[in-house]
């Protein structure tokens, strides 16, 4: 199939929500070329395949900063419209696992192709995110060690510091005159 869309794409819908990466229901049925009204009734036909860990329902304080920060603004085009011109309800996010498993709810062509490159999607930010966990780490052991060296160095020059200081204070006596006092 030789209209894919590429993964950079996909990964720019992947959101962190709840400490798990999820995408949304309306993004999804984008990629999948169904209406998410459709996606959302397969799902509710097959509910036992999607519990809690697969897929949820976004609070509406979720959802408010999820728009603000990911910078949504033209919702309307995607979602279940009302009458008002609104989403009716608050949007599913489906984590991997519920990505994974629309797939034995959706079974068109379009569907099957689009549900491997989202699985290629979150594989590479799983690979993404380990390497940063990788570098994280070494960074740390390095400011670790660093801090360290920096503590010492620190104590040293403190204490050359205070030497001087030490020096510079000391009183002098008043010298007698070496002579003959007249």
């Amino acid at each position: 199939m030789g209209n894919l869309i590429p993964l950079e794409r996909i990964e720019s819908r992947i959101y962190l929500i709840r400490g798990q990466k999820v995408m949304l229901d309306n993004d999804l049925a984008e990629l999948y070329g169904v209406e998410t009204f459709n996606l959302n009734k397969a799902v509710k036909r097959n509910k036992k395949r999607f519990p809690d860990d697969f897929m949820f329902r976004l609070t509406q304080n979720e959802w408010q900063n999820l728009k603000f920060h990911s910078g949504i603004s033209n919702l309307k085009s995607h979602f279940v419209m009302s009458r008002w011109g609104g989403r009716r309800t608050l949007p599913y996010a489906f984590t991997e696992q519920g990505v994974a498993m629309l797939s034995s709810v959706l079974n068109s062509e379009r569907a099957i192709q689009m549900n491997i490159q989202i699985m290629r999607a979150f594989i590479r930010l799983n690979q993404f995110i380990h390497a940063h966990k990788e570098l994280e780490r070494k960074f740390e052991l390095l400011e670790e060690k660093v801090g360290k060296r920096l503590k010492r160095q620190d104590e040293e020059i403190t204490a050359i510091f205070n030497l001087i200081k030490k020096m510079l204070t000391i009183e002098e006596k008043p010298k007698r005159r070496i002579g003959f006092a007249i």
